[in-house]
This record gives structure tokens, C-alpha cells and sequence, in this order.
């Protein structure tokens, strides 16, 4: 049997605007030729249970030639990825890192999945989990019930039964206001007349249905960095449908933001998204998915919401007067945060409060939008979170932190603490009553560390 060639052939495609991104026998050559190439290497043998999965099954069939694989094999390669991005952050074959392969692992498995949705349909767990503001708006009608019933035992296994939502997997809250009734209620500041710069928060479905915190957080630190903060109306990025092949769903969702929010990009203000995997998604999966000038204008103009705070820091405009610090802080990158390439400008931000000591844990808390969720893949996802649970326990910190609302329900799994999002952090120490301990007015005795 002739060698698999390394280089890419016309069957490479990442963009599901091409015709033969849906093309089968176009999809298993590819497969064929990642799953070799990383049979090859193996330098992500320990980023997730795909890898492993994938060298096991090729080590057992003995002749080092990935076509043996049977398709059982590579579709449970494909089902244990969970879109961390972190091989491709690893990867030295990648179209980002200018290599001739263009090898981007998890792109192909979203390809992959979108085929095989396709060929057999959406399934109703994918559907569900694939449109989180219509299991927002339902729950928010009636919180204090949806809450019962994601905590009560008999309606847990109902639901693990009936959706395959494990019965175990700590799911968040629904708010009692959301974030979109406090902002109609006027949580807003007024623009300052001479504005550092100009945001508008993508405040993500799930600070609008479940913790809204965070978002007020960052309303109330742009004021205090005299930021004109706007707000307009959003949808789910797209990422949990994309993640259960519903790509058609998940254009319909990016369409909407992209009419919604580009005319206020063209106004000059910052898209800030709150979550990570929806800047991420908005930033690098917009462009291919829409295909439009649109699209990647608005790509453009999508940050992190920290991105925008480290700038005016920079540029000696950040406001620095802080009244209470939380000491040492067990700081967690998130995935998709990294898979950005922007820096860790949160924790960069959090470093300037006086007496704060910041102990970075740098791994996946496998929870990875929906996936953790799910009842065969959570007892996985405990055991691929260990690293970063274990890093976050032997901290030993005062405070915990992560950018990531998904990871912080899985640390708060693994170590029985919800961390905070950074700019809960920062709002909280620009009160004299936010932490503690308080920083003593310069030039004074006071009780900080």
C-alpha cells in the first residue's frame, strides 16, 4: 500500500463553503493524512483522550498504517475531542504556523462532525445544548424552579436518561434577573464626554442567563477607567451548535451578530466579549463560516475584555487607584484564551493591584462547552481536569480565577470553589470593602501585606 502523502491534496478543506468540505470520500482522505501525520509526531499525546485513543488504536492493528483503522475507531477519536484548541496551539504543522502541511487538527474534527451530522441527522441532545438561549429564556422564566429541578435527584436522572446529561455534572444556575433585564433597568453609566475608549459588551448567554456578575463587573471597571460602555442586541455565538455539527444553525447564529454588531464596530467601538470561546469563535471561526467581508470586519474588531483595559494601561490611562486587595490569587488560563495568542492580559491587569501574588495554572479543565456535560464524557472530563484541579487545591490561595465561566463550574467540581472572573477581581478592589484586606493611601501605614 502506498505511503500517505503528508502534504496537503484537493480533498484539504476547512472552510464549509466549499463544496468538498462535505464530500465524504474528500473527509476520510483527510482524516487519514492528520492521523498520520500526528501518529508521527505524538507531541500531543497528553492533551486530551483523542491522542491517546488514536495512538492505541493504531499501535494495536500493529502495521503503522493508519487505513486500518476501522470506522468505530476513527469516530471515537473524533467524539473524545473536545475543541480545547490546544494542539493547535502546540501543533509546529499548523496554517498559522506557515507550515505546508496546513494541518489543523481541530478544525478537521468540527469537518468531521458537521459530515456525520449531515449524513444521520442532529441529534435532539445536540439541539438542545446546540442553542443555549433557548434553554436560557426558558429557565429564566421560572428560575427557582429550573434550579430544583437541575439539583433534584429524580429529575437528574430523568434528564441523563431521556437527554444524556449526566446525572452528576454540577450544572450553573439560572439568575433570577438576567443580565438583559439589569441593563434595562439601568445598569449602563452614561458616556463621559471624552471617553478612553468605547466598548460594546457581547455579554455572552451565559452571563446573561446564569451569573451576570462578571458582566456588571466589567460595566463597573470600564466606568471606572472612563470607558463608554454600549450594549445592543446579541445571540449565542455559534460554538455549541459548530460543536454538534449543526453548521447551518450555527451561521443562522453568527448572521444575526454580525447585522447586530458590526454597525457599532464601524462606529469604532471594541467588541468585548466576556467568554473566551465566543471571542475566539467570533475572532478566527467567523471569517470561514460566513464567508463575507462582513464577517472578518467584524473579526476585526472582537477582543478580549481585558485587551481592551492592558491597552489603556499601556498607555498610562488605567486606573490604578485600588482600595482592598485579595492577596494571593490562584489565577486559570483558559484553552481558548490561549488558542487567541493575545497574552494573558487579565492576570496581567490583576498583577497591578498592590500585594497581589498571582500562581498561574496552565491546563485544560476538559469541561469544553458541552462536553463535560454529557453522560459518557463526564466521568472523562474529571479525570483529563485532574492537572488543573490539583494546580488550582495546592495554590493555596486566598482567591481563585478564571476568565473561562465553563471552567470555573468545573474547578468549583474538582475543588469545591467557584473561581471569579478577573474583572470581578479588579471591581472588587477598586472598593474599600471589596477584599479584607485594605491598601493603605500612599505615604501611610495601613494594613496591606
Amino acid at each position: 500500500m502506498a505511503r500517505i502523502q503528508s502534504r496537503p491534496t484537493e480533498a484539504l478543506s476547512y472552510n464549509p463553503n466549499e463544496p468538498r468540505y462535505w464530500e465524504r470520500p474528500k473527509l476520510d482522505a483527510e482524516l487519514d493524512r492528520a492521523f498520520d501525520i500526528c501518529h508521527g509526531c505524538r507531541l500531543c499525546f497528553n492533551l486530551c483522550p483523542s491522542f491517546p485513543a488514536l495512538f492505541k488504536h493504531i499501535d494495536e492493528h500493529g502495521d503503522e498504517d493508519v487505513r486500518s483503522l476501522t470506522a468505530a475507531e476513527k469516530r471515537e477519536v473524533i467524539d473524545l475531542c473536545y475543541e480545547c484548541k490546544l494542539c493547535e496551539v502546540r501543533c509546529p504543522y499548523t496554517p498559522r504556523a506557515g507550515h505546508e502541511f496546513q494541518l489543523d487538527f481541530p478544525k478537521l474534527i468540527l469537518r468531521a462532525r458537521a459530515v456525520q451530522a449531515r449524513e444521520e441527522g442532529v441529534r435532539l441532545r445536540e439541539k438542545m445544548l446546540g442553542n443555549p438561549d433557548r434553554m436560557g429564556r426558558l429557565g429564566s422564566r421560572l428560575p427557582a424552579l429550573a434550579n430544583w429541578s437541575c439539583r433534584n435527584r429524580f429529575q437528574r436522572l430523568m434528564m441523563e436518561k431521556l437527554l444524556g446529561i449526566h446525572r452528576d455534572k454540577r450544572l450553573p444556575d439560572f439568575a433570577g434577573e438576567t443580565f438583559a433585564q439589569w441593563l434595562e433597568r439601568g445598569g449602563l453609566p452614561a458616556a463621559p464626554p471624552d471617553p478612553a475608549a468605547r466598548v460594546l459588551l457581547f455579554h455572552t448567554c451565559f452571563v446573561n442567563y446564569y451569573n451576570p456578575a462578571p458582566g456588571k463587573a466589567l460595566v463597573q471597571v470600564y466606568a471606572k477607567n472612563n470607558c463608554e460602555v454600549a450594549t445592543a442586541p446579541q445571540n449565542c455565538c455559534g460554538m455549541p451548535a459548530l460543536d454538534g455539527g449543526d453548521v447551518e444553525f450555527a451561521r443562522q447564529e453568527a448572521a444575526r451578530n454580525v447585522a447586530n454588531l458590526l454597525p457599532y464596530a464601524r462606529k469604532g467601538y471594541r467588541i468585548a466579549a466576556i467568554n473566551p470561546t465566543c471571542s475566539m469563535t467570533m475572532r478566527m471561526e467567523y471569517p470561514e463560516l460566513l464567508g463575507t467581508a462582513e464577517a472578518a470586519e467584524l473579526a476585526r474588531a472582537v477582543c478580549d475584555p481585558h485587551e481592551v483595559l492592558y491597552e489603556l494601561f499601556r498607555a498610562g490611562k488605567f486606573n490604578r487607584d485600588f482600595k482592598s486587595t485579595p492577596g494571593k490569587i490562584a489565577y486559570h488560563v483558559p484553552c481558548h484564551l490561549k488558542a487567541q495568542n493575545i497574552g494573558l492580559r487579565s492576570r496581567d491587569l490583576m498583577r497591578r493591584i498592590p500585594g497581589v501574588e498571582i500562581d498561574t495554572v496552565d491546563a485544560c479543565t476538559a469541561h469544553d462547552g458541552t462536553w463535560a456535560m454529557k453522560t459518557e464524557y463526564f466521568p472523562l472530563s474529571m479525570q483529563w481536569g485532574e492537572k488543573a484541579f490539583r494546580g488550582m487545591r495546592e495554590a493555596e490561595a486566598q482567591v481563585m480565577a478564571s476568565d473561562c465561566p465553563l471552567a470555573a463550574i468545573q474547578i468549583e467540581q474538582g475543588c469545591g470553589t467557584r473561581p471569579l472572573n478577573p474583572a470581578e477581581i479588579l471591581a472588587r478592589a477598586y472598593d474599600p470593602d471589596g477584599f479584607e484586606t485594605k491598601i493603605a493611601p500612599p505615604g501611610q501605614e495601613g494594613d496591606q501585606p
